[in-house]
């Protein structure tokens, strides 16, 4: 009943407005300023004229920024455009921030083409791009501000402390391919880079708030202002109380947390921006696990909450010399821990990054930089996952060189570059790359790249000790350990792409990709079973090592469509094969879906209303056993003025509660995703 209600509004909402683009006349897009000028209100006009003219006068067809002009700088660590970055690169705006119902950083990458979003449960996500999820997908770089948030321990993300308020993000930038050039190890298959927006953006109040279904209560207090004429500042406060998702046996994953920060951008002259920045967060993301005991019943479930915390805090110096040639200089401290039955762990990490950019002989834009990280670890385990040894202290070095050459001005480019670390885990390791862009006009790019990354081990690859119940007679576990021998695993990746936006309204943007894998982690066949007298139990030993090679190939499909003045749509189609030479039993193959689909309608329904359709199609996962699944998100707005706005939004309304993904290597006891709605008020001063 929910699903064909679902679709019937749909239907009623997609074909009204596809009726009225047909019935009514549209503005031209290229109508001249003095025309449309004319059709604007006067200054006078009564308010509640203008709130009810059609759209069609209110023309904002001529303040659209054309796709190919959309800023971007993850590409080659320097500001530039989407249509002059020779890679597959994806922008999420604050405009589609506002508009997507999001409340939360993942749920807002499923837009992006190529990235594979799966919640696991209330508080947990497997993303990765182009292959290879899990809940710790290793082979994606996560930068916030320019601060990594990739651990050390687990080479993945924990996305449950990932936040930032969201009306504060300037736009989150998404790299699909290898960003190891310039970024270094660890930026395998892609680099999603949140970015904030600068102080003097955020100026004044904004009170934001809401509650729903699953949304328990949240909301958001920011303000912003200034000291002098060349310091703006800005302070937040932010928390957030979730149910658990759906599980027959009971709720167990809610989720609640509160954050608080700063930013501070101070402009002594034309030439200096000085920025510094901190965070700090506390909450409880609920949890339940497999567990493995050395003493009877030696296998159960467990409940528990982790009790997360965390703090950052960043500086960065930022000058310009003139219009080709800058200098920055950041450095930056992040705690985070995450305390629980289980495990208690903390990392700390402090980096110091410097770059460069400067012209030479008129036709080499080089961009160089290097950087020192320290990065201190302790994890006490049980006997299920522990680490030994419990403390370790880390470093890496690295510097990297980029040149972008003009062949021919407005029309060839080539990048050449790399980027050279070394490590404590696999010492010294070299990723380079080149870049080739053609400009056939200035509505249309084609590119073409060939680069290589790696991703470096991890303390789970060197020094962590699993255990689990193979058969509770006798007892037997199985013992995974860590092996000091484990290398880098290695992607050698060929992209070719091209965009183009032959008007305004239209743009589409198509990627394709090779990726040969090599040195991929796996397990070593099982060693003879043994008796460990300490638990006592038997022990059928296995170590993690190199063994596995593999390669991937596909392509990402993404167009946006205005329509109308009023009315924009976006889809993109994602396809994926993976070819993995594992072991029987592996599940990296099937954990990835080979087609994705995904389809935004953003409808002004007149001036101070809005209406958005998401609809998402991900394919199954074969190796998880998880089945094909096919959504819809609404949302309704009222926006009387541009300070204020109400909205109702409903997510995954197509089914009662869907599976999106299984943890077999971590363990973490999943539950379904289920259809949810939330109101919420903003309002700014």
């Amino acid at each position: 009943m929910l699903g064909a209600a679902c679709y019937s509004v749909f239907a009623l909402v997609v074909c009204a407005p596809l009726c009225l683009a047909q019935s009514q006349e549209q503005v031209p897009a290229n109508a001249d300023a003095e025309a449309q000028s004319e059709e604007l209100p006067e200054l006078g006009q009564d308010e509640d004229d203008v709130l009810n003219m059609d759209l069609d006068q209110l023309s904002r067809a001529d303040v659209v920024v054309p796709a190919m002009d959309t800023v971007v700088s993850s590409v080659s660590r320097q500001e530039s455009t989407v249509g002059r970055s020779p890679a597959a690169v994806f922008v999420i705006t604050p405009e589609m921030i506002r508009r997507s119902g999001a409340n939360n950083i993942p749920d807002l990458l499923r837009m992006v083409p190529g990235v594979e979003v799966a919640q696991i449960d209330a508080n947990k996500w497997a993303i990765s791009i182009r292959g290879f999820n899990g809940r710790f997908a290793n082979k994606l770089l996560v930068l916030i501000d320019g601060r990594t948030v990739y651990s050390q321990i687990f080479n993945g993300v924990f996305w449950d402390v990932q936040d930032v308020p969201l009306q504060d993000i300037e736009r989150i930038e998404v790299i699909r391919g290898p960003g190891a050039t310039v970024w270094g190890a660890n930026a395998v298959n892609g680099v999603i880079n949140i970015i904030t927006k600068p102080a003097k953006d955020t100026q004044g109040l904004l009170v934001s708030g809401g509650t729903g279904t699953e949304e328990r209560g949240f909301s958001t207090v920011r303000y912003g202002g200034t000291v002098g004429d060349d310091l703006h500042y800005r302070i937040y406060g932010k928390q957030f109380e979730r149910n658990g998702g759906f599980d027959p046996n009971g709720e167990f994953d809610d989720w609640r947390q509160g954050r608080g920060g700063f930013r501070a951008d101070w402009s002594p002259d034309e030439c200096d921006v000085i920025t510094f920045q901190g965070d700090v967060y506390d909450g409880t993301s609920g949890e339940s696990d497999r567990d493995a005991f050395a003493s009877p019943p030696f296998e159960r479930d467990i409940v528990f909450d982790d009790h997360v915390l965390g703090q950052d805090v960043l500086t960065r110096w930022t000058h310009v010399v003139d219009d080709d040639s800058d200098w920055s200089v950041q450095v930056y401290y992040d705690r985070t821990a995450r305390r629980s039955v289980r495990a208690d762990m903390e990392q700390e990490t402090f980096d110091v990054d410097g770059q460069y950019r400067f012209l030479w002989a008129e036709r080499h834009h080089i961009i160089c930089g290097a950087g020192y990280r320290q990065i201190d670890d302790h994890l006490l385990g049980t006997f299920n996952f522990s680490l030994t040894p419990a403390f370790r202290n880390t470093n890496l070095f690295g510097y990297f060189i980029q040149d972008e050459i003009t062949l021919e001005e407005d029309r060839w480019y080539v990048s050449l570059g790399s980027k050279f670390e070394h490590n404590d885990f696999s010492g010294f390791e070299y990723q380079p790359g080149v870049r080739m862009l053609f400009l056939p006009s200035e509505r249309e790019a084609a590119w073409a790249s060939v680069s290589r990354a790696v991703r470096t081990p991890s303390r789970i690859n060197h020094d962590s000790v699993t255990n689990r119940l193979v058969s509770a007679a006798g007892p037997v576990f199985a013992r995974f350990s860590g092996d000091e021998s484990f290398v880098s695993e290695e992607l050698l990746a060929y992209e070719l792409g091209f965009r183009s936006q032959p008007v305004d309204e239209f743009s589409w943007d198509v990627a394709l990709f090779h990726n040969d894998y090599r040195n991929l982690s796996t397990v070593t066949p099982p060693g003879t079973p043994f008796l460990d007298p300490s638990i006592p139990a038997f022990v059928v030993p296995a170590a993690f090592t190199n063994g596995v090679d593999g390669d991937s190939y596909g392509f990402e499909l993404t167009s946006t469509y205005l329509i109308r003045p009023d009315w924009e749509m976006m889809g993109s189609y994602s396809l994926l094969y993976l070819d993995i030479h594992e072991a029987a039993g592996g599940t990296t193959q099937g954990s990835s879906p080979h087609n994705q689909l995904f389809l935004r309608s953003s409808w002004d329904l007149r001036r101070d209303w809005e209406l958005d359709l998401i609809g998402r199609y991900v394919d199954n996962l074969p190796a998880l056993g998880v089945s094909s699944y096919l959504t819809m998100d609404v949302r309704l707005a009222w926006r009387p003025y541009e300070n204020f706005e109400w909205a109702v939004v409903g997510r995954n309304l197509l089914d009662n509660h869907h599976t999106e993904f299984i943890d077999l290597d971590g363990r973490t006891i999943g539950t379904e995703v289920q259809p949810q709605v939330f109101t919420s008020l903003t309002w700014t001063r």
